[in-house]
């Protein structure tokens, strides 16, 4: 441990973890404005962590020194959800796993799902009526769901989608609740929401398996989903292809990264449309001007500039993900402070995407600050949303243009307003980050 780095004042026992857990974002956005660039916490009597909010620390962490560390707890415990795929495995199988997926997630490849990206969107909003009050959350979460079972099993899947989606709901709570705990009880301890878990895993599992028995025994040719390219993907240095369980482990992956994150940054784009309406000016402007009334398509996406400036700054002040943690696995130093194994480095996309260093008014939505050379001028570890290094979101240009067309598919028919003057949306911080309790919202039709 290092007893020069900074931390703020703890209790006894459980040290920082208490206050971490009541406020996790306005605990560490304080400790890194009091504290300065590394920040001691205590989470329990041994577990040791630090903050750090030095872009150029936080690339030794995932590019140059990455080889040093691991997955930190959180997603150890998410392996019991997605399984060792890509997003938990480690070393040599995470870099064969990539290359196996890598082709999957090629822009030429991600602009063929852009027809189911706009059909849901459409599909979703013929439940909409004008002056509904909806759980537009509740909402994004369904078209994403249905958005990624299109992409990943092809249109005609549509039985056990939405077990799927409430088993993934209890898989993520659960991590997020056993991530955090300062008592970690074994899986199979009975307790109700060991239990509850354990029944959401066996129907994803039951679910999976069938689909991919099904698909290899029917062996069909010329689909062209994410599953068929899974199945058929094989690794250029063994000529391999994946396992069941391997493929059964990057489905899951891409179901759970895949519509949670997008649902969530989709939400806080209507959040933030509804309370900057100048802001909805603009997009309307340009949505009329580029489509003029028509769905959108993969090629309009790059002449969407406003739109693409909306989900950037909502992926700044909204992070899906909104922090990073890394364990030590052999000593390292980084900035002038050697950390010990089994010590955590935590880096937080919410307190660098907010930090005044690198960003003016940088609680504002301001859609323009990405008009220019922003992203050239700041370090590139001071906005990083999808992460960095070797271990960077595989499906990033997929969820830029699935937000992108969702926001213009729906932003051309409808204008959505708080459900309540003043209403308060407060950010969730699970394993990803959510509006808490959803977010009400009226519908207002613009055609």
């Amino acid at each position: 441990m290092n007893l020069t780095i900074p931390a703020p004042r703890g209790l006894p026992i459980s040290g920082h973890l208490l206050a971490f857990r009541r406020d996790p974002l306005g605990f560490l956005q304080r400790a890194a404005e009091q504290h300065g660039d590394v920040v001691h916490f205590r989470f329990g009597p041994r577990r040791h962590l630090y903050l750090l909010t030095n872009p150029d620390h936080i690339k030794e962490v995932l590019v140059t020194k990455q080889a040093h560390f691991r997955k930190a707890k959180g997603l150890q415990v998410a392996r019991a959800v997605v399984g060792d795929g890509i997003l938990t495995s480690e070393g040599q199988k995470h870099m064969r796993q990539r290359r196996l997926m890598q082709p999957a997630f090629h822009r030429e490849r991600i602009a063929a799902y852009a027809d189911a990206m706009v059909r849901q969107g459409t599909a979703m909003m013929a439940g909409w009526k004008d002056g509904d009050i909806r759980d537009v959350h509740e909402d994004m979460m369904k078209v994403t769901l249905a958005i990624i079972t299109e992409t990943m099993f092809g249109k005609g899947l549509t039985e056990g989608v939405d077990k799927i989606g409430r088993a993934i709901e209890i898989g993520l709570q659960y991590v997020s609740n056993k991530a955090s705990a300062m008592i970690d009880i074994p899986l199979g301890v009975p307790t109700p929401q060991n239990r509850k878990f354990q029944e959401a895993a066996e129907t994803l599992d039951k679910t999976i398996y069938a689909i991919i028995e099904e698909r290899r025994r029917s062996g069909e040719e010329g689909r062209d989903d994410l599953l068929a390219m899974l199945l058929a993907a094989r690794d250029e240095e063994d000529g391999r292809g994946m396992t069941d369980e391997q493929v059964r482990d990057e489905v899951m992956t891409i179901f759970v990264a895949g519509h949670e994150t997008t649902a969530n940054t989709m939400s806080w784009i209507w959040y933030l449309l509804a309370t900057h309406p100048e802001a909805e000016r603009k997009l309307w402007a340009e949505l009329d001007e580029v489509l003029g009334g028509r769905p959108p398509t993969a090629e309009d996406v790059p002449r969407l500039v406003y739109t693409n400036q909306i989900i950037s700054e909502t992926l700044r002040l909204y992070p899906a993900a909104w922090v990073i943690n890394r364990e030590v696995v052999d000593e390292v130093e980084i900035g002038g402070h050697v950390y010990q194994p089994g010590e955590t480095l935590m880096m937080s996309q919410y307190v660098m995407h907010r930090s005044r260093r690198y960003f003016d008014n940088p609680d504002q939505f301001i859609p323009e600050r990405f008009s220019g050379d922003l992203l050239k001028r700041i370090p590139a570890f001071a906005y990083f949303p999808f992460g960095g290094g070797p271990r960077i979101c595989i499906g990033n240009n997929f969820a830029l243009m699935e937000a992108a067309l969702l926001l213009a598919t729906i932003a051309q028919r409808f204008r959505l307003r708080l459900a309540e003057p003043g209403q308060r949306v407060e950010p969730e911080p699970l394993v990803t980050l959510r509006p808490k309790n959803g977010l009400m919202m009226r519908l207002e039709a613009r055609i």
